[in-house]
């Protein structure tokens, strides 16, 4: 029988936002190769849409994103745009990816990173404040985009190690779903 806590859920949220809103402030400016700086709040974006999905994954995506436009000189609103889009992108099955499938996860969140990252650039470069072309490719979103992956695999190990609950940060049970028996296999109780 699983519990839905949703307050437990909401503080865990909240939790995470804000550890991913200091590192933002804190790491991320400190941080740079070329041009480029870990994006915090695309990384708790894609964990939220990986592990949550739906329509809370695509609300968390918008704040992050919003929370990100507010703390750079980037235009407002863009970010949002780009971290829903790709968080609904993301998180469109509902059901924690991170668990079910690590390396497909990692996988798909490489590709919205991309995407995302070469967009925003993109704009950066569109109102002025990038120089060329070759800044925008090599040294602001090739940099941005290997460093958030670096700060996503810690995220995406935690996550895939959480079993049924996505919001887990370790340390808790895997439940029946992810105990191994003596066979090795899995179990599986369906919906008893």
């Amino acid at each position: 029988m699983q519990v839905n806590d949703s307050n437990r859920n909401r503080r865990s949220i909240a939790l995470l936002a804000l550890g991913c809103l200091v590192l933002q402030l804190a790491l991320a400016p400190n941080l740079a190769l070329g041009n480029g700086r870990i994006n915090f709040a695309l990384v708790f974006a894609a964990y939220m849409a990986l592990t949550i999905g739906g329509r809370t994954g695509v609300a968390c995506g918008f704040l992050a994103g919003l929370a990100f436009d507010l703390c750079t000189t980037g235009p407002v609103g863009l970010m949002s745009l780009l971290l829903t889009v790709a968080s609904f992108a993301m998180g469109m099955e509902e059901r924690n990816r991170l668990a079910e499938d690590p390396s497909g996860s990692v996988v798909l969140f490489l590709l919205a990173a991309a995407a995302t990252t070469l967009a925003y650039h993109l704009a950066m470069f569109l109102v002025g404040q990038a120089s060329s072309l070759f800044d925008v490719l090599f040294l602001r979103t090739l940099p941005t985009l290997l460093l958030s992956a670096v700060a996503f695999l810690p995220f995406a190990y935690v996550g895939s190690r959480s079993g049924g609950s996505p919001l887990s940060l370790g340390g808790g049970s895997r439940g029946l779903h992810g105990r191994k028996g003596k066979g090795g296999g899995r179990f599986d109780l369906g919906s008893l």
